[in-house]
């Protein structure tokens, strides 16, 4: 009999031990749960952070590859042009250019003068040798215009090394914009352009190129006056 009551008394205290001791074990069970998931959570921040700086480093190795480009481009144009032997050259050719038309112009002038000097001089002297001569004045002078023109060969030859330079900028300068998106893209962060000349400087548009517009023809000329 006192063996069969302990016995129910150890089943009755396991009975009202044991909720309490899965109330605690679920409780921390929970607590474990939650820490696990918050891990996991910040787990997933860390992971999405990574990639970002990935993506951040990417867009950064690009740009610094873009810049080294960029300097690049920078470097051969000033080194080969700005301060160059090549912008030496341009300066020099230009200035012949400008030399060698201003001194043609002036040896067709003189002797166009001196050609017209000489034929109407011719009209009035009657001697057979000072027609002679002023034949072989004439003459001469003719040779020496045509010598003159010869500075358009040597104004072309001159303008082709000019050009020849001012097309490696062109090529160096557009590598450049194609570094960074290409024209439109550089077209986008351009200035708006700003007219400030007189308005007489505006009528000066200079000689006028083929499939220019702006510019008055001699048939606009003719209606005004007609």
């Amino acid at each position: 009999m006192h063996r069969e009551i302990m016995a129910e008394l150890r089943a009755i205290r396991a009975q009202m031990g044991a909720p309490a001791r899965n109330a605690v074990t679920d409780q921390v069970g929970a607590a474990a749960d939650q820490q696990v998931a918050e891990a996991q959570a910040l787990l997933a921040t860390y992971r999405a952070q990574i990639e970002q700086c990935e993506k951040l480093k990417i867009e950064l190795d690009l740009i610094h590859d873009a810049i080294t480009r960029t300097k690049m481009e920078i470097a051969v144009l000033h080194g080969k042009s700005f301060e160059g032997d090549e912008m030496a050259k341009v300066n020099g050719e230009l200035g012949a250019v400008v030399g060698g038309t201003e001194e043609a112009t002036q040896q067709i002038l003189a002797a166009a003068e001196a050609i017209d000097n000489a034929s109407t001089a011719l009209g009035k002297v009657t001697s057979p040798d000072q027609q002679k001569q002023m034949l072989e004045e004439i003459g001469d002078n003719v040779v020496a215009i045509f010598e003159a023109c010869n500075f358009q060969d040597l104004t072309g030859q001159r303008i082709s090394k000019v050009m020849t330079t001012m097309k490696f900028i062109e090529n160096r300068i557009t590598a450049m914009m194609d570094i960074w998106g290409g024209v439109d893209e550089i077209k986008a962060h351009a200035p708006a352009k700003v007219d400030d000349r007189s308005e007489d400087d505006k009528l000066l548009n200079g000689p006028k190129l083929d499939g220019d517009v702006g510019h008055a023809s001699q048939d606009d000329i003719d209606a005004l006056f007609g």
